[in-house]
């Protein structure tokens, strides 16, 4: 039996309310990247902020940690994923029976469709958090990468710690 797209689906105020915080992650990640393109004018620097974390440029033109950071595909492949995997959570989210499922669901759209935006903007996704210890430094990051993990780490939460009715 063939399940209706629609089926399960509930546009109640919680709905309506995450797919608003998913426009505002969206859109806050989007005015702090033209900010921090703006600031280096596309171009390497480094500013210290705290003793641990620096404000960068720096250009990902692949997917997650540069992995296919030479594909000739140009950006539409990856933009294209961005917006089928967001179709996809936003699908979930209507579904989803928790706040706190509908809350990671809402970042992770926001932060793919922010990452989605640089990739045809740019062809590459602006990084500018440059978080380290000491000498290690992790990679750089944006504010739609912290969406993405926060998202992800509410939906194992939600997943390891909602108690069936």
């Amino acid at each position: 039996m063939i399940r209706r797209l629609t089926d399960g689906m509930v546009f109640n105020r919680s709905f309506w309310l995450c797919l608003l915080l998913a426009l505002v992650a969206l859109a806050a990640d989007q005015i702090v990247k033209l900010w921090v393109v703006g600031l280096s004018g596309g171009d390497p620097m480094r500013i210290e902020v705290l003793p641990f974390l620096n404000l960068v440029m720096a250009w990902n033109r692949g997917v997650s940690f540069g992995f296919l950071h030479d594909s000739s595909f140009g950006p539409w492949p990856l933009l294209a994923l961005a917006v089928g995997f967001s179709g996809v959570l936003l699908v979930w989210m209507a579904r989803a029976e928790t706040l706190i499922l509908r809350l990671a669901l809402a970042l992770m759209i926001g932060g793919a469709l922010g990452n989605g935006i640089d990739r045809v903007r740019w062809e590459a996704v602006a990084d500018y958090i440059d978080f380290f210890i000491g000498g290690w430094h992790f990679w750089a990051f944006n504010l739609a990468d912290a969406f993405i993990s926060v998202g992800a780490a509410l939906l194992i939460a939600d997943s390891l710690f909602r108690r069936e009715s």
